[in-house]
C-alpha cells in the first residue's frame, strides 16, 4: 500500500497552479472533470507524491475554512538560500523566516499558499 495524494479544495485555480508548480516544481498530471468539479493532480517529480487541487463549480466567495485538524504541508528544499531567492521572485514571503529548530543546523520556515494552508519547508543538515 502506498500514499497517492492529498486534496485540497482551492478557490483561485489558476492562482494555486502558479504557486505549486513554479515554487515548488510540480508537474500537471492531469486535469479530470467531474459532475460539479475539476480536479487537478500536481506531482512532485522527485518523490512522485501528488496533490489533488479541486476546484468545485460553486467555491464560496471567501473561499475555504482551513479546519482546525489540518497542521501543514512539508517539503524538503536542498537549500533555503535558493529557495528564499526563488519566492521573493515570485513576489511570495514567508509566514515564518527560516529558524534553526534543533540547534544543529537544520534549517524550517512556513509559508502560506493562495488559499491559506500552511507549507513547512525544511533544510536538513547532510550528516
Amino acid at each position: 500500500m502506498k500514499l497517492l495524494h492529498t486534496m485540497i479544495r482551492v478557490k483561485d485555480v489558476d492562482k494555486s497552479l502558479d504557486f505549486y508548480t513554479k515554487l515548488f516544481g510540480m508537474e500537471l498530471a492531469e486535469k479530470r472533470r467531474l459532475e460539479d468539479c475539476w480536479l487537478y493532480f500536481l506531482t512532485d517529480k522527485e518523490s512522485g507524491q501528488q496533490i489533488e487541487l479541486t476546484y468545485n463549480d460553486e467555491t464560496p466567495e471567501n473561499g475555504y475554512e482551513i479546519s482546525s485538524g489540518f497542521g501543514h504541508f512539508a517539503f524538503g528544499v536542498d537549500s533555503m538560500d535558493e529557495f528564499t531567492k526563488k519566492l521573493n521572485s515570485l513576489g511570495y514571503s514567508y509566514l515564518y523566516e527560516p529558524f534553526d529548530l534543533t540547534g544543529k543546523g537544520s534549517l524550517i520556515a512556513f509559508i502560506k499558499d493562495p488559499d491559506g494552508y500552511e507549507i513547512e519547508l525544511i533544510e536538513k543538515v547532510q550528516w
